[in-house]
Order: C-alpha cells, then structure tokens, then sequence
C-alpha cells in the first residue's frame, strides 16, 4: 500500500496535537551553533584571473574532521560537472536536513521507517545582469514504514520537519514536498 501527498511550503497537512518536542537532555536546543568551513581553491592555471575563461572554478571544501568535498561551478558557468556545485550543494541541504528532521519526529511519534530516499530539485532563475536566485525547491521523499505505523500521520509529519529544517527556516523560496509513503514489513529493519 502506498500513499502520496503534496504539501506546499509550510506543510498545510498536519494531524497529532502539536506541543513541544521532547529534546534529549544532552542536546542544547537554545544556543547558538556555528559552523567552520574552509574552502580552497588553487586554480590559477598561472595566470590567475586575466580572463573569465583563464581560471578553473575547481576547489575544495573542508571541514575539520572529514572528508573534502570536491566543488566546482555549474557546468554552464565554465564548471567541471564531475564535482558538486554550491546549487546543488544547496538543494541537498535542504533535503538532508528535511530527513533528519523526519526521521526524528517519527522515532518520536513512534512511526518506523525502514527506508528514505529523496529526489529533490530546485529552479534557479537567471535576471538579466546575470544574477540569479533559487525560485523554488521540491522534495520528494520515498518513505517505507513497517507494517502498523500510521501512513496519514508519517504523511503529516514532512510538514513538520519542514516548520523545523534549520534550512528550510534560512531560505527564502519555497520549498515543497511531494512524500511517497510505502507499507512494508517491519523485518525490513535491521539492527
């Protein structure tokens, strides 16, 4: 059994009672968090910057502690497609942030996911000074539950993890979702 819902931007389907979400005492919900990256780019090819078509749009981005994410321009703006560009870096925060918001209201709801994949996307529109700004995002979660959670309440809960995705909130476009979710045995889960 599947079922599909499109919530708008601030997820207008919503059931349960609201209220506060419990919060692990170990987790400081009402500080400030910040956040380091480094990036670096060495592609001066020699000659630096002479020319818009001179230099490579190559870098990397680091964190402390992990990996680095190889970056670079969209394809259309002289970048190297094989690695990530800032739009697409954008639009898989927001889809990251939406499931682990999700995946945190159902654990609290009592809902069991066994499988979450996400097919977002995002429209960037150009101006003609040649500066652009996301329009919009969709997201499109395929969710699995086990057999005796509630679809209708996992369907609402995309619209609150969309109140509460640190992301989302930053944005100033719309983002909306369209949830797919699927029944399957709860032997799906593995520990």
């Amino acid at each position: 059994m599947s079922l599909n819902a499109v919530l708008p931007a601030g997820g207008a389907l919503r059931l349960g009672s609201g209220g506060s979400l419990p919060v692990e005492p170990s987790l400081d919900m009402t500080a400030e968090h910040h956040y380091n990256v480094r990036l670096e780019w060495r592609g001066s090819n020699g000659i630096g910057t002479v020319s818009y078509a001179a230099y490579s749009r190559a870098h990397e981005l680091h964190g402390d502690g992990k990996q680095p994410i190889l970056g670079s321009a969209d394809p259309h703006f002289r970048g190297d497609a094989t690695r990530w560009n800032p739009e697409e870096l954008l639009i898989a925060s927001l889809s990251a942030c939406h499931q682990l918001w999700y995946l945190h209201l159902c654990a609290e709801a009592k809902i069991i996911v066994t499988a979450y994949e996400d097919f977002a996307d995002g429209t960037l529109a150009l101006n003609a000074d040649g500066s652009g700004e996301f329009i919009s995002a969709t997201l499109r979660p395929q969710v699995t539950i086990a057999l005796g959670s509630d679809p209708e309440q996992a369907i609402s809960l995309h619209g609150d993890a969309y109140r509460k995705c640190f992301i989302a909130r930053s944005v100033k476009f719309p983002v909306t979702h369209e949830p797919k979710i699927t029944l399957g045995p709860r032997d799906e889960c593995t520990t």
